[in-house]
């Protein structure tokens, strides 16, 4: 009898051990598990596609990688950019951005750029963004001859595309307050209807053979254009090279 009760407490002696041996998981424990796993998985935020970011609702974050085709001129740590890749383009407006890295903005380069998607006066481009470079490709995309779509409603299809349109007819030219040095508006017609263009200043300085070469146009003078097709209130492509015929 001794000898039984004796193996009866060795045998409860090893199961208070193994008890004791295995900590319960406290929530403070839970909690401190989930930190480190979140400190293992970074919040990186998913690059869209072109698709993605067309679909994507207005004032929604978006996240793209593109490659720099243009940009307006650098002010007070702010520069607007016209980016393209091989799927779609962009307008980035008044990315935030030091004076040393605008002056690395040239064709080709590929960016990544995080901003709110937004709306003005039909032109869809991404607001208070920042951008960091990236390694790797470039890309610099060759002017899509949109000429027959204009008029279409397929036209927006290419909105901030670098297009071209040809055997355009000069119908007006004239500087936005009168004020040579300012934008150009430009009026050219086809198949008797006009289309509206610009000239921008802050992308075009006003001191560039292509400005003076505008501002020289006269009405009856035809002429193929090349630029990127920004809207307001309808296609108002911002020209980058004019070739009179």
């Amino acid at each position: 009898m001794k000898k039984i009760i004796a193996l009866l407490l060795v045998v409860c002696m090893v199961v208070c051990f193994a008890a004791c041996g295995k900590k319960a998981e406290t929530p403070a424990d839970t909690k401190a598990t989930d930190a480190t796993e979140s400190l293992k998985q970074p919040d990186e935020k998913k690059v869209m596609t072109y698709a993605e970011y067309a679909a994507a609702a207005i004032d929604a974050e978006v996240v793209v990688e593109t490659y720099v085709q243009a940009n307006q001129s650098w002010w007070e740590d702010k520069i607007t950019v016209y980016c393209q890749s091989q799927d779609g383009a962009y307008f980035a407006y008044e990315l935030k951005c030091s004076e040393e890295d605008s002056k690395k903005m040239v064709p080709g380069t590929k960016i990544r750029i995080t901003g709110t998607k937004g709306e003005w006066e039909g032109e869809v481009e991404i607001m208070d963004g920042t951008f960091e470079f990236v390694e790797g490709d470039t890309f610099v995309a060759e002017a899509f001859d949109a000429t027959d779509l204009l008029g279409t409603d397929d036209l927006i299809k290419h909105q901030n595309e670098k297009v071209a349109f040809k055997g355009m007819t000069v119908e007006k030219v004239a500087y936005q307050n009168d004020q040579p040095g300012k934008d150009i508006y430009v009026t050219l017609g086809l198949a008797e209807k006009s289309y509206d263009f610009c000239v921008e200043s802050y992308l075009t300085s006003p001191e560039s053979d292509l400005y003076k070469a505008v501002g020289e146009l006269d009405a009856g003078d035809v002429v193929d254009v090349e630029g990127f097709l920004y809207w307001y209130q309808g296609a108002n492509p911002h020209i980058t090279n004019v070739t009179k015929k």
